[in-house]
């Protein structure tokens, strides 16, 4: 499967904008069973959050920050997406597993990675040279997506 996603990440070359999250619209997917449930951590931000950004753990601070697919190999890999709005130093909900409603226009069967705005979510199309390839979520219905997670901590060449 990593070779799959990792073909389909370097196979795309057109670009787009990253997707247009509405904090208020982020929610949790409940009452489908533990498989469709959306898996929760929670935390401390690191830095100011909005409900709807992909975030990834700061291990030296144990915070939340905004995920840059152009920064370091660990800015790079998301680990979740905001489900609150937080300042730094304040709690935090990420969803890190299951289903989502993402906030935005969802299309069935895309893939959305990290984006190389910081905290931002981009189709798969918007991948360019330099950034870190990291998939945070694949589209199940016009309105949830199925959280994935997977960064492979290397540039797109």
């Amino acid at each position: 499967m990593k070779t799959i996603i990792a073909w389909l990440l370097l196979a795309c070359t057109a670009f787009a904008t990253d997707v247009s999250v509405t904090a208020s619209a982020v929610a949790r997917v409940t009452g489908g069973g533990p498989s469709t449930d959306t898996v929760i951590r929670s935390g401390f931000a690191g830095a100011t959050i909005t409900a709807g950004q992909s975030v990834y753990i700061d291990t030296t601070a144990g915070t939340w920050k905004l995920t840059d697919a152009n920064l370091s190999a660990a800015a790079g890999v998301a680990q979740g997406i905001a489900l609150n709005g937080a300042s730094s130093g304040q709690p935090i909900s990420i969803a890190v597993g299951g289903t989502l409603t993402p906030g935005f226009s969802v299309t069935i069967g895309k893939i959305y990675v990290t984006s190389a705005n910081a905290g931002g979510i981009a189709p798969v199309e918007d991948l360019a040279s330099g950034w870190r390839t990291g998939v945070l979520c694949v589209g199940l219905t016009g309105t949830t997506v199925g959280l994935v997670m997977y960064s492979s901590g290397v540039a797109v060449p």
